[in-house]
Formats: structure tokens, sequence, C-alpha cells
């Protein structure tokens, strides 16, 4: 009989009442000057009642809303008809114009991630302090990364952290620095590089910033107006540079406090299905990275994000003839002096990565295919391989008929993962009767779970509607993977090292 796992029980509901701040677009010149030009017509007393008005309503429900008011009032100043000076009241108000309130997880919260948290201090003895990153959807079908925070006793039992009622997006901030002969690579990569390109980065140095590569590309475009092939390679240029930033937040802000909205070009139609893993280099240094997907409405493109205290983190994009399709993961750590990807290029097939760069992926070898019923559809990975003595334990999903999604599981070699130990011949997870009904309906699916001592913890969507938990004893799972061999996890895996 093959390892089935067990429902904790647990349930994240999507929360409408978790609303962000952001900036409310009308995408009219001229209606934004009415609208200025309307709150500029009150008197001061009016401004003072109205502004009053909206911090008694919406300042209890957010993070620093004024300063977020103030900056909104600096974005509409190339829209203001004179130098006259401005109370701050008026300010305050002209930002709480063109700001709305978004509840970033009212449609969806689903397909979570989840790994140690960097920080276990004050941690109760026993008890282990988490990460879980998942994947919320609102208004628009628009997607972002959410957070929550939770522990794990010495019994194994999982306690979530009540969220804060705040959510807040970053400061973003466009990478200040890119280097020149990585950016011509990505160029060539999108097959963006030719002598238009050339001659857009020729004032550029070996260093330079989006402002400068800004400057660079209006000089050279403004020469060749009305020139096709010139605007078609200079959005490229500013598109790469955009898709690349950093995110920063408050040092004082909690954890399920933190959200990262889509940001750039790539990004208009959401973040999507981060998978997160603690990456421990060959010098003992440890990194969060996640690749997740990101969409605009048109096209996917797999990216990286990476932070080492998840409250700072870098956006990249990857690139390389092999970065394509969705459900890349990262393994913890480099393999033979390489880093390693499990990846799904063609939709239904597995594969296995290698790469001296982490931003750039040019081979794949096939790994696995769809060879029990339960996933004649496709194959994918569910996170990142987990470490174990037994070799790479890695979650899987499949799908069979009637679309529907199941969770398995497969073992690689520690040494040479293209060496497949074996698999489970039969789900450990499928959607039962309180899990099938939501936005697709008959799923069940993970962004990546973690062993937390006998136990495989598997944090698992529902239904792409809400997220739960199950749990599988970790020597039954890799006995069956091993074909009944005695296996133990002993000291088990870098993941566990926090």
């Amino acid at each position: 009989m093959s390892v089935k796992a067990t429902r904790t029980g647990i349930v994240l509901r999507p929360d409408p009442t978790r609303v962000l701040f952001r900036p409310f677009e009308l995408g009219s010149n001229t209606r934004v000057l009415k609208i200025i030009a309307r709150v500029n017509a009150l008197s001061e007393p009016e401004v003072e009642q109205k502004l009053g008005e909206v911090i008694r309503e919406f300042g209890s429900r957010h993070y620093k809303l004024e300063r977020f008011f103030l900056k909104r009032f600096d974005q509409l100043k190339p829209h203001l008809l004179t130098d006259e000076p401005q109370s701050l009241e008026r300010k305050l108000l002209l930002g709480a114009y063109f700001t709305m309130e978004y509840s970033l997880e009212s449609a969806a919260l689903f397909n979570p991630s989840m790994v140690w948290h960097p920080d276990q201090t004050n941690v109760p003895p026993g008890y282990k302090r988490f990460v879980l990153s998942l994947r919320a959807t609102g208004e628009g079908h628009i997607s972002s990364i959410s957070f929550r925070m939770g522990y794990i006793d010495e019994e194994g039992k999982i306690i979530l952290r009540k969220p804060s009622r705040y959510v807040t997006s970053p400061e973003i901030v466009p990478n200040h620095q890119f280097n020149r002969a990585q950016f011509e690579r990505k160029l060539y990569e999108l097959h963006l590089s030719n002598s238009i390109s050339e001659k857009m980065l020729a004032g550029l140095g070996e260093e330079f910033t989006l402002p400068e590569l800004e400057t660079q590309v209006k000089r050279i475009t403004s020469q060749f107006r009305y020139n096709a092939e010139y605007e078609t390679i200079a959005s490229g240029l500013l598109g790469l540079a955009r898709a690349n930033y950093e995110v920063h937040f408050d040092e004082d802000q909690s954890l399920d406090e933190k959200c990262i909205f889509p940001t750039s070009p790539n990004e208009t139609n959401g973040i999507e299905d981060a998978r997160f893993v603690q990456f421990t280099d060959d010098n003992g240094e440890v990194t969060y990275y996640a690749t997740y997907t990101a969409y605009n409405g048109r096209v996917t493109f797999p990216q990286l994000l990476e932070t080492k205290d998840f409250t700072h983190f870098n956006i990249n994009t990857l690139n390389g003839a092999e970065v394509s399709n969705k459900g890349m993961a990262l393994f913890p750590r480099k393999i033979n002096g390489k880093y390693a990807m499990i990846s799904r290029q063609d939709g239904e097939n597995i594969y296995l990565m290698y790469s001296d760069d982490l931003y750039f992926w040019q081979t794949k070898e096939l790994i696995l295919k769809p060879t029990y019923n339960w996933e004649f559809v496709q194959l994918g990975n569910c996170g990142s391989p987990i470490e174990t003595e037994a070799g790479w334990l890695v979650l899987s999903h499949g799908v069979g008929p009637m679309r529907k999604y199941a969770i398995g599981a497969f073992l690689l070699d520690l040494n040479d993962p293209s060496k497949v130990i074996g698999r489970t011949k039969e789900p450990i997870l499928s959607p039962d009767e309180n899990e099938r009904e939501g936005y697709v309906p008959n799923v069940v699916y993970s962004c990546g779970g973690l062993i937390s001592g006998k136990e495989l913890i598997i944090p698992y969507a529902m239904s792409d509607y809400a997220s739960s938990f199950a749990t599988v004893n970790i020597d039954e799972l890799l006995n069956e993977l091993t074909a009944g061999k005695p296996q133990t996890v002993g000291s088990v895996t870098s993941q566990e090292v926090a």
C-alpha cells in the first residue's frame, strides 16, 4: 500500500479585510488636471475637514498612510499649473484622491511555499520558526506574494501566527548599478542585440544606472523619430532594465505585513507561484531564493527573487536558451560545483538543468516522463528538492483525467540527480470532497515543503482558492521510494539548518 499524507485540518482562507494602498491611476491627463483643480478650489478649512474624514476612516487600516499620500503628491507635481506653495494638508488630500485600497487576497490565497525563518532567536525551546509565502490574488486577478509566519513545536504541531491588520507594498528601487557585460549578454539572449542596441549602450560605462540608460536611449531615439526598429529596441532595453529591481520594507515591519506586488513590465498581470528555497553557498553563506513566474497578460517570464532577511529583496530576470515555461525550482546548494534546477520546459516532462551562472541557463536533460495514470497529462515539481541522506526528495504534481491535480514524490541521487532512485506510483495527496471546489476545481498543489524531525510537511493549495497543510512520515516515504530498503534522515538536510 502506498504512503498517504495526513491532513492537519488547518485552513488558510483569503481574507478580504487585508487591504493595502496603491496608486489610483486614471490613465487620462485631462481627468487628473480636473481633479487637482477641484481640490485646489477648496478653502483651507474645507481641505482640513475632508482630510480629517479620510484619516479617521482609513488611517487605522494602514501603515504610514500619510507618508504614501505625500509620495503621491510628489508624483502629481508635473500636473500642477503653478509653483504656488501648498499647505501640508492640501498635499495630503491631493495624494489621497490619487490613492486606492486594494484587497490583495480577496479572490484567493494559494500555492504556498515553506522555508525555515532566517531568525530563530527568542523561539521557545523545541520550537522552530518558519516563513510561509503564498500567492495572493485580488481584483483583476492580479497575483502578488504574501507572507505568513508560524512555528512547529517539539511534537510537530503547526502553529500559525495571526497576521497583522496592516499590509504594505515596499519601496521600489530600480537596480542602481547594471554590469554592462552581463546586460549585453541578456540582450543577446532576448534577440535584442544589434547595431542599434550598440549605439544606445555606446555612451555608457562598464557600470551604469537606469537613469543613465534612459538618458542615452532617449538621446539616440530622438535622432531617429518614427523609426519602428529603434522604438522596438529602445522598449526592449528599458523593459529589461526595469525588470531587474530591488524592494525594501521598513525594518520594523512584521513579515505578515509585507507584500511583493507586481512592479516591472513583465509582471503587469501578476507574480505567480514563488518557490522559495534556503540556499547554502560553498562558503556557508545562506541566501533565500525564489523562482517565480511573471505574467504580463500575454507571455510568462521565469524570474528570480533573492533575500537574506525577508526585508530587502532583489528581483532579476532569468535568461538563457532553456529559460521558458513555468515551474523552475532551484536545488538548495550547488552540485559538483554548479547551480542546479528542476524544470519543465515542454509542459509535461521533468528536466534537470545545470549552470555556472545563476542567471543564465542554456541546457537541460530529461529525467522523468508521465508514467502512471494519475500523471498522464503532465508532470511538474511542487517546489525545490529537499536533501536527505537517501537522496534529493522532490514533491511532484501530476495531472490526470478531468484535469485533476494530485501530489506525489520522487527521489534523485545526491551526487548525480539525473539518476532517478524511485517515484511514487500513486499520489500521496489528492483533492478530497472538501478540497475539490474552488476557482480551479479538483486541484491540490504546493510550491515547496520542508522536513521537521521525522515529518515531511507539505503546505498545499486547495483548488486555487485556499491553503492547508499535510504531513508524511519521512522514513515511510523514503522506504517506498527506495523499494523498501531501510533509510533514515539522520542529521537531515541543509534546509533544516537555520
